[in-house]
């Protein structure tokens, strides 16, 4: 796909399965009801559950679709399609929350650089997402230094290292086994005499259920904040959206332990079950900082509302900007 491919397109293409399994159902479901009723409203309301929208979730969309029709007089079913679009870009909304780049060229003064630490389960994405976002850090002009604080699986190390190669960032990285708290203070150290903007540390990702896990993630947060004032500025969460609703209880696990200020929502482009941003944004009131929409640096783009409402919903979006 090519580079120059706008945030429409890139969220058009990266959504078309969520589309295939919520979008076109509904459509379906529309035109073969043809009038509002029970029947379709609760059709409705399963669809949302299937796209993993959550019960909560669902039902609150559900009621607010019933009592719009009911306020307005509204009975053809070709109407809940625009509903629905309403009604999801008014929920995702509130997962809406400022850019890590506007952070990182926010001029922290005392405060730099800007220390981001980056936390999931393994598997979710969590190193790819590392480097996609030190390319678009550096394409925005910033010097970044990466931590390869997952010292247990060396193959962390070696991905690091080959996108740091790509993004022109410099990787900071120990023997296997090594203290994770080490590399982040050389990381910062490295950043310090340097003058870097963003330090971005990686962080072991062993199932989140494992306390001794949690108190090594706390051991890195203690060494980033008496080295740098304030540090971690971010703690963003990579959660892969596959996963379904488990996501929103690793986001708990990890919210409670580490204090998550943001969310990364990964592998949207290989599920139908992207509906998770709106149980996260319902249930968990985090921002969604990104979302991953396929596999180049490119696809990792900052969460918008309205531009994943445009992809779910191609032929009414506006005019790319």
């Amino acid at each position: 796909m090519s580079e120059k491919e706008g945030w429409f397109g890139r969220f058009s293409r990266g959504l078309s399965k969520m589309r295939q399994g919520l979008t076109d159902k509904v459509q379906a479901l529309a035109a073969r009801a043809g009038r509002v009723d029970e029947d379709l409203l609760e059709e409705l309301e399963a669809i949302l559950i299937q796209a993993d929208v959550g019960v909560a979730g669902a039902t609150a969309i559900v009621e607010n679709i019933r009592e719009r029709c009911r306020k307005d007089g509204i009975a053809s079913a070709g109407a809940v399609r625009d509903l629905l679009r309403e009604e999801l870009r008014r929920r995702l909304a509130l997962a809406e929350g400022p850019s890590v780049e506007g952070a990182a060229g926010a001029g922290r003064g005392a405060a730099k650089p800007l220390v981001i630490m980056v936390v999931g389960v393994n598997g979710t994405g969590k190193t790819t997402t590392i480097g996609k976002l030190a390319h678009r850090l550096r394409d925005e002009g910033k010097q970044v230094v990466i931590a390869a604080g997952d010292t247990f699986r060396a193959a962390a190390a070696e991905q690091l290292a080959i996108w740091g190669e790509r993004a022109g960032a410099t990787v900071v990285r120990h023997q296997e086994g090594g203290d994770p708290a080490a590399v982040a203070f050389d990381a910062v150290k490295s950043a310090q005499a340097h003058g870097a903007d963003v330090v971005i540390v990686d962080t072991a990702g062993r199932l989140h259920t494992k306390v001794n896990l949690m108190e090594e993630l706390k051991k890195v947060q203690r060494v980033l904040a008496r080295e740098v004032p304030g540090a971690p500025h971010e703690v963003l969460l990579v959660v892969d959206a596959t996963t379904g609703l488990n996501a929103v209880q690793q986001a708990k696990v990890f919210r409670e332990a580490v204090g998550v200020t943001g969310v990364v929502l990964t592998k949207l482009d290989g599920t139908a079950k992207g509906g998770v941003v709106v149980a996260i944004a319902g249930e968990l009131g985090l921002p969604v900082k990104y979302v991953g929409l396929g596999e180049t640096a490119e696809d990792l783009q900052p969460f918008s509302a309205d531009k994943f409402v445009a992809g779910l919903f191609p032929d009414a979006a506006p005019p790319e900007s």
